[in-house]
């Protein structure tokens, strides 16, 4: 599960224009994630150019465990 750090978010969209399935919502001064829809691909994280995103691994890893 994709985390977003509060209050670091510069809101500069790169995270929305790299989503594969389009489930980040970047608006004026907030951030948002639709966790039902992220595949967890973790390429908005990579892309943020100040860390504000990170996996957690709670999916991934029940999903291994499974």
């Amino acid at each position: 599960m994709i985390e977003i750090a509060e209050n670091k978010c510069d809101f500069c969209g790169c995270c929305v224009g790299v989503c594969p399935v389009n489930c980040i919502e970047v608006m004026e001064a907030d951030i948002r994630i639709e966790h039902e829809i992220c595949i967890d691909c973790d390429i908005c994280v990579y892309v943020c150019p100040i860390e504000v995103l990170s996996q957690t691994d709670s999916k991934k890893s029940s999903s291994a465990a499974a």
